[in-house]
């Protein structure tokens, strides 16, 4: 029983741990990960293991080990929803990108976006160029959504992309 004990209190510290380190040096979204993020993720996993379980290398060790794993993300999550400063805290604000056609130079410095990707995006989206777009937001999840306006028929479309660029800010 105090192997299990172990694995648990272990567990709950590598957790812990990982939160507070992705929340330190940003949130890597993992909807497309590069060949860095990739070998960071594998190695980190591995990094870890041995601190979760320690010399327990049973079956029994590895479920525990990954039930309180679960156990912890359904717990954080479920404080996230309830608690509007934990949110805050594990979760940036949506960042105002592009307003009526014109780039917010001091937000896409803020979150570290060039220009050069932003025209990227939007042209992602199905729009020309920045001038057309009423409104460019990057989300929380890493998303760029972008509300737009035909100019035949004045008709607005909203699209988003699952194209996610790293939270390189704090």
């Amino acid at each position: 029983m105090e192997s299990i004990l172990n694995i648990v209190f272990r567990s709950l510290c590598v957790y812990l741990f990982m939160i507070f380190a992705i929340r330190l040096f940003g949130k890597n979204q993992l909807s497309q990960l590069n060949a860095g993020d990739v070998v960071l993720l594998l190695l980190i996993s591995n990094a870890v293991q041995n601190a979760m379980v320690g010399e327990n290398t049973s079956l029994e060790g590895g479920i525990v080990a990954a039930l309180v794993l679960f156990i912890a993300n359904f717990i954080l999550k479920r404080l996230m929803f309830s608690n509007r400063s934990v949110a805050k805290f594990l979760e940036e604000d949506p960042v105002i990108l592009v307003k009526d056609g014109v780039a917010d130079a001091t937000a896409l410095r803020k979150v570290k976006i060039t220009i050069d990707e932003l025209n990227e995006s939007i042209r992602e989206h199905g729009i020309e160029s920045l001038k057309n777009v009423k409104l460019a937001i990057l989300e929380v999840d890493g998303n760029v959504s972008i509300v737009s306006e035909d100019e035949h028929d004045k008709q607005t479309h909203y699209s988003r992309i699952k194209r996610k660029y790293k939270r390189k800010y704090q």
